[in-house]
């Protein structure tokens, strides 16, 4: 098994502001605009994506002061809430990855079984006089939000066997790229050929301090995880992150200073076999 932390949702450069925390503790991930396909051919509106029972138009355009509008079209990628838009029968989760990050995915071996834990940056918000914002002193940082794993991937020279429940997906409406894949999630979440009682995609119900990967009092790049993601001693290494300099032992964790590049860090769970516990606390969140 391979685990793929894949970083996702607003950015400083997309969308400009954190995802919201919401008062509930709901994790509300952004998906950032899509330029690629502004008038929304086969797309949701932000308005038309619901967050429980809110829409995710008057969440976006009260936290970006109105600069996305509910009626602005978002890259709704990774798809993961059966329950935030209409679905066609048999749908499921599906992720598309292209270019330079899809690349670096297929060579790092990724495949079915492998899981997909996505994180983005988030911060707390509160709602005053019914409009939503982030509430001010509250730490930014890195939270995953879902889950992903693959039962098969569709390259980009394969785009007839995309199902037609997906089809309305950004990465399955015929954009030409070079490099482009789609990741069909399974049907139930498997830990060591086990099925723990969970879907194989989804996204987690509220924040939990297990889903935060930013150190206590540090900015959100700084990450603090279990001492032995330390790579000194293995034969590899969370990819992008082999340099020693960027991790820090502590007493039981060790600091990371993640990368500012690329949207796929993979972890190869044979040289890394403390991942696959490391996971199954994990998705305990999911499970309530």
């Amino acid at each position: 098994m391979k685990i793929i932390l894949s970083r996702k949702g607003f950015d400083s450069k997309n969308g400009k502001v954190a995802s919201p925390i919401l008062p509930s503790g709901v994790l509300c991930s952004l998906p950032i605009p899509d330029v690629e396909n502004p008038k929304g051919r086969n797309s949701k509106r932000y308005e038309e994506i619901m967050v429980g029972n809110e829409s995710m138009g008057k969440i976006v355009s009260d936290l970006t002061k109105g600069k996305i509008k509910p009626t602005d079209y978002p890259h709704f990628d990774p798809d993961l809430n059966a329950n935030s838009i209409p679905r066609k029968p048999q749908w499921k989760g599906v992720f598309g990855q292209a270019s330079a990050a899809q690349t670096h995915l297929r060579n790092q071996g990724v495949k079915q079984g492998n899981v997909f834990l996505f994180f983005g940056w988030f911060k707390e918000v509160e709602c005053v006089n019914g409009f939503y914002r982030h509430i001010s002193g509250a730490p930014d940082r890195h939270v995953m939000f879902g889950w992903l794993q693959v039962e098969r991937r569709i390259p980009e020279t394969q785009l007839s066997q995309i199902p037609d429940w997906a089809s309305d997906h950004p990465h399955c409406r015929n954009v030409k790229r070079e490099v482009d894949s789609v990741y069909i999630a399974s049907d139930k979440f498997t830990i060591r050929q086990n099925d723990i009682g969970l879907p194989g995609f989804g996204v987690f119900p509220r924040f939990t301090s297990l889903l935060c990967l930013t150190a206590s009092r540090h900015s959100r790049k700084w990450w603090s995880l279990p001492r032995w993601f330390y790579p000194a001693t293995r034969k590899s290494s969370l990819s992008y992150h082999s340099d020693l300099t960027r991790w820090q032992l502590e007493d039981d964790a060790v600091l990371l200073k993640s990368a500012d590049i690329g949207q796929e860090f993979v972890l190869d769970c044979d040289d890394f076999p403390e991942a696959i516990d490391w996971l199954g606390e994990i998705m305990k969140v999911a499970s309530g």
